[in-house]
């Protein structure tokens, strides 16, 4: 009985901590560069953390010496270490691999967008053998926390609609070249499950069981490569498109609601979707609301506009992002909506007038 009570005590004395907003999480996502080092990284993170930055999740790629090296760096700077990987965005792997579009366009030879959308298709058990299995030996590296799972879907079938201008293009419905996948297994499998041959559908984006069935392909990926990753006492997050409902799932087939996720981290780039600072508090609402009930923590993820005070002459949204003087609303709205912390994309692209406007926030929140 003493046991349970003490047990009850540090439960709800975490309760209490978390609602007075104590210790939030801040993680900070960035790439490894040409001129990283192991010395580069411990002055980052050790800047960083000195701005309220608990965790860092760090791009190296597949690449597991690079991994390493990160995560030893982090671990003595005392902060939670994510392997940050592009899973479905993949080259130089057998050509069978990748998604084929409706127009019968290959992405290992002709991609949607840009040159790096080589996407894989989640069905394929070649894929399927290889993430899981690169996912095992990322997941056995001394000082990986969490294997985060990046680019974990199709390619966009409609782009976010500030970058519509940005690739001449008008997305009122989806765009074919970008509709993934139509290889001949795809076909088949779902054709033998619903009857459908899709091939033949004037208007594939109407069928509503097509549109699932590649959401099940992606979530049945996730949660092998999740199986695996917990399998070797490791856990496992997920770089996501805002919703799910609202964005995520009509965009790239992502209903990560379902998936087996000790945390997830929304992409809630406002200005992607030619929305103010306030959205995404809103949008954290509806993710929080998704993920109710299950033991998935949640950072909302916003963008950061370096050049800001030449914002207005910023036309790609790639290149815009949060003013200093948005920061609060942005953080203090995901919190108030139900996210256990934030993540920042970059810290790189934080001037002195955006750390000192989180710094703020931060404390206000702490008090």
């Amino acid at each position: 009985m003493k046991k349970i009570l003490t047990t009850l005590a540090l439960v709800l004395t975490t309760l209490c901590t978390s609602a007075k907003g104590q210790n939030i999480p801040v993680f900070a996502w960035s790439g490894w560069g040409e001129n990283t080092t192991e010395k580069s990284l411990t002055a980052d993170f050790k800047a960083w953390k000195k701005h309220g930055v608990t965790g860092v999740c760090i791009n190296a790629g597949m690449d597991t010496e690079k991994i390493r090296t990160a995560a030893k760096v982090a671990q003595k700077v005392g902060l939670e270490y994510h392997a940050w990987v592009p899973t479905m965005v993949q080259g130089g792997k057998p050509k069978s691999w990748y998604t084929v579009n409706r127009l019968g366009q290959s992405a290992y030879d002709d991609q949607a967008y840009v040159p790096y959308y080589t996407t894989l298709d989640p069905r394929n058990e070649d894929v399927k053998r290889f993430l899981v299995k690169k996912f095992e030996e990322i997941a056995t590296i001394p000082g990986v926390d969490y294997v985060q799972l990046d680019y974990i879907r199709y390619a966009d079938v409609i782009l976010a609609r500030g970058l519509w201008d940005k690739y001449g293009l008008n997305m009122n419905g989806e765009y074919a070249k970008a509709d993934y996948c139509y290889c001949h297994d795809c076909v088949e499998a779902f054709k033998k499950q619903s009857g459908i041959d899709i091939t033949k559908v004037c208007d594939p984006s109407k069928i509503k069981e097509w549109a699932q069935f590649r959401c099940d392909a992606v979530t049945a990926l996730v949660n092998s490569i999740s199986d695996a990753v917990h399998a070797k006492g490791k856990k496992i997050s997920a770089d996501v498109f805002p919703g799910p409902k609202s964005y995520a799932e009509w965009m790239v087939r992502q209903q990560w609601d379902k998936w087996k996720l000790d945390a997830v981290f929304p992409m809630n780039y406002n200005d992607f979707y030619m929305e103010p600072a306030a959205w995404v508090g809103k949008v954290t609402k509806e993710e929080a609301e998704a993920i109710k009930g299950k033991n998935t923590l949640l950072y909302s993820g916003i963008f950061i506009c370096h050049d800001w005070r030449h914002k207005d002459k910023v036309v790609d949204p790639e290149n815009s992002g949060l003013l200093p003087s948005e920061i609060a609303e942005a953080v203090e709205s995901s919190m108030e909506a139900g996210a256990n912390g934030i993540s920042i994309f970059t810290p790189n692209d934080m001037t002195e007038e955006h750390w000192a406007e989180l710094e703020k926030v931060l404390k206000k929140l702490q008090k």
